[in-house]
């Protein structure tokens, strides 16, 4: 297996074990689930957020498999989509953006490597 893959797909996981604790993190914070009770979000938001949420998931799997030419653009895409989403809908909670800058930060590598992502 390529090793590009392998280095792409491990970035992934990491990303989601960031976008993880900043969300549990961020259920430990007073007031939390009254705002979250508050907004009583529809059923089409929450699949809207579980399709966001499900990028960096399916991208694990697809960095591995997929052929060069078609990973590099999947993991260039899903980057910029998942980036979006993060800034987004971003808290102004030190934690979260501590988690977010670092996510932000790996899918700015996961984009380079398959930028440069030569042959070999």
């Amino acid at each position: 297996m390529n090793n590009t893959k392998v280095i792409l797909s491990t970035l992934w996981i990491v990303v989601m074990f960031n976008m993880i604790f900043a969300d549990i993190l961020s259920f430990i914070m007073p007031g939390f689930f009254d705002v979250v009770n508050a907004m009583q979000a529809s059923q089409s938001l929450l699949l809207v957020y579980a399709i966001l949420l499900e990028i960096p998931i399916i991208m694990v799997i697809l960095s591995r498999v997929l052929k060069r030419g078609v990973n590099r653009w999947a993991n260039i895409v899903a980057s910029i989509i998942t980036i979006a989403f993060v800034i987004g809908g971003g808290s102004t909670y030190l934690h979260y953006i501590f988690f977010a800058t670092i996510e932000v930060v790996l899918m700015l590598l996961i984009i380079w490597l398959a930028w440069k992502w030569d042959e070999n």
